[in-house]
């Protein structure tokens, strides 16, 4: 699943994976071998990209892995193997479901966009800069072209600096270092064949970065509806806070405002605003005096409303920037 230039990783890449074990040396397969055909397997299906440990310890954990060393150490027959294998990687799957990753892949394709449109190029190289130029002299020094590789960052196709060391070898062949000043048309000049060996690289092995967007799907929401517990705690919480003279549907929307994080609701923002408006303007008030509503009819009332976020949530998820 793919949005504006990013892809979401939630586990549907992983379904329909070939999972076979290698040609046996002998009869068993040790934990660690396992988990190596696993790894491979969906690093291969996510575009290169390498899981995080918490993530494939999740995973461990759901197929009742609890001790990652032992099992790392412990001898499987193949048949075991194999269903430890198929058990582990859908584990994986779900694990991205309830909790997707966003990633970018840089494959050299955006900065080609622009460097084949002379337009755009020429627009890109004047903002650039003009952003550089901060005590607006007209000139700029050389090796802040590293500086405006930064500015456009992985949304334009740029890797990050930290964890693309090619990229000093590529502004050192330009001659993009030094202090020496240059203008805007020296600027550009320089600029572009940068860029073009920077797209030819990743044209050749494009690279996946990690991106700190965290997407609501209203996964959390659906197993907090399940655990009937939780919800009845949460009745508790609510009813202990809420108001004198508002409707429940008031009471809840101003509980959930301050705590939805922790039931799996997107922090609020205007999008999230607009979220909260549609939903419960389509819910009935309930009661008008929450403080005489007996706690089952809160509850009923309760799930109603998390029961169409989490719907709503699952046909448009929402998009956080953990940076902010």
């Amino acid at each position: 699943m793919s949005d504006g230039g990013l892809t979401i990783l939630d586990g549907t890449q992983l379904r329909a994976v070939d999972l076979s074990l290698p040609a046996p040396a002998d009869s068993s397969v040790t934990g660690a071998q396992l988990l190596d055909v696993a790894e491979s397997k969906v690093s291969e299906s996510l575009f290169g990209f390498s899981l995080p440990d918490t993530l494939k310890s999740a995973a461990l954990k759901r197929i009742g892995v609890s001790d990652d060393l032992e099992f790392h150490r412990e001898k499987l027959d193949r048949e075991n193997a194999l269903s430890v294998l198929r058990n582990y990687v859908d584990a994986i799957a779900n694990e991205l479901q309830d909790d997707p990753i966003v990633i970018a892949i840089l494959d050299g394709k955006t900065l080609q966009l622009f460097l084949e449109d002379e337009d755009d190029f020429a627009m890109l190289a004047e903002n650039l800069f003009t952003d550089l130029d901060t005590e607006d002299k007209g000139k700029i020094k050389r090796n802040q072209i590293r500086d405006a590789l930064f500015h456009m960052g992985v949304e334009m196709g740029i890797p990050p600096l930290s964890e693309f060391p090619l990229l000093s070898d590529i502004l050192k062949k330009h001659g993009a270092e030094g202090e020496d000043e240059l203008g805007q048309a020296q600027f550009a000049h320089l600029l572009q064949p940068v860029l073009q060996e920077l797209a030819d690289v990743l044209a050749e092995n494009p690279m996946v970065v990690l991106q700190k967007i965290k997407i609501n799907n209203g996964s959390k929401l659906r197993k907090i509806l399940a655990d009937e517990k939780q919800l009845g705690e949460t009745v508790e919480k609510i009813m202990q806070e809420e108001k004198d003279g508002l409707s429940t549907k008031a009471v809840i929307r101003h509980y959930l405002e301050k705590n939805g994080a922790s039931l799996g609701l997107p922090p609020l923002n205007d999008e999230v605003v607009i979220l909260y408006d549609t939903v419960l303007g389509a819910i009935e008030n309930g009661n008008t005096d929450a403080k005489t509503s007996e706690k089952d009819e809160f509850l009923v009332f309760l799930k109603e409303i998390l029961e169409k976020f989490a719907a709503q949530l699952e046909v448009n998820p929402t998009f956080h920037d953990l940076d902010n």
